[in-house]
């Protein structure tokens, strides 16, 4: 049997939100099962909050789910997930999960999803694209959990792609890769690869003053309790973050996010709420 004998899902979601002296307004929603979104109700009139919710409970080998943001004008808005992504064991064909994101003008973008729980015999691709213009301002983040530490779990096979591709007024300013396959999960535990991490997460940041907040974030990598690290590659600061288990990743990520934050102002760039349910 494979993968595409069986029901598989195919969803998408998109968000498109518009800002204006009065604030930020959702000119545009389209969702497909499984993928839901919804908009909970938040402090400022000046921002959005959306959450996306996966209504099949996980992904599984064959499954496509597809999400676009797009930021415009002066909007300023948040994305994150309702919980922790599941990826299950893949009889044969990885499933296939693309992220694009656009800000323009002087829009403010935050995609903070949750977790990624990558479990034994998984395969999945997931891509995040990012389209920039100058004035526009962005925080993105992915992170990926190899098997769940409290349950013993070990990811010892299986497959993983995952991919950014960024442009800035149309040009590629940065791509990175992180793929592992089968055979290769048994060297993960080297110095040179994972070492004994098994949370990782990436961080972009794209804005004004990019030499003075990679020293903010340089002293707030410093105060974590799991491995951080941050360096200006081009027109982003690049942030890796990573620990022994998700939880202490979690936390390192909202101590981070919550110094950070400070620092920006006012905007989307805090810990979501969701974060907290």
């Amino acid at each position: 049997m494979s993968d595409i004998d069986l029901e598989r899902a195919n969803g998408a979601g998109r968000i498109v939100v518009t800002g204006s002296a009065s604030g930020t307004r959702i000119s545009e929603v389209y969702q497909k099962f499984p993928i839901g979104l919804m908009f909970p109700r938040i402090e400022s009139d000046l921002m959005k909050e959306a959450v996306i919710v996966n209504s099949s409970g996980g992904i599984a080998g064959g499954d496509r789910l597809e999400i676009e943001v797009v930021a415009l004008n002066d909007a300023s808005v948040a994305v994150t997930t309702q919980a922790a992504e599941k990826v299950y064991r893949a009889l044969d064909r990885p499933a296939r999960v693309g992220t694009k994101l656009r800000a323009c003008g002087t829009a403010k973008l935050a995609w903070l999803p949750q977790e990624t729980i990558v479990f034994n015999q998984a395969r999945i691709c997931r891509q995040t694209e990012i389209d920039l213009c100058s004035g526009a301002e962005l925080i993105a983040l992915e992170w990926l959990v190899l098997g769940r530490a409290a349950r013993g779990e070990e990811v010892v096979s299986g497959h993983i792609s995952d991919s950014w591709r960024i442009k800035k007024d149309g040009h590629l300013i940065w791509a990175d890769g992180f793929r592992v396959s089968d055979e290769v999960f048994a060297q993960l535990h080297r110095k040179a690869l994972l070492s004994n991490w098994k949370a990782v997460a990436t961080l972009i940041y794209f804005g004004p003053s990019l030499d003075t907040r990679l020293e903010i974030l340089r002293k707030i990598a410093a105060s974590l309790d799991c491995r951080c690290a941050a360096t200006i590659v081009g027109a982003i600061i690049v942030v890796r973050v990573a620990a022994a288990v998700s939880s202490d990743l979690r936390r390192g990520l909202r101590s981070l996010l919550e110094q950070f934050s400070r620092e920006l102002g006012p905007g989307p760039f805090g810990v979501p709420k969701m974060w907290s349910c």
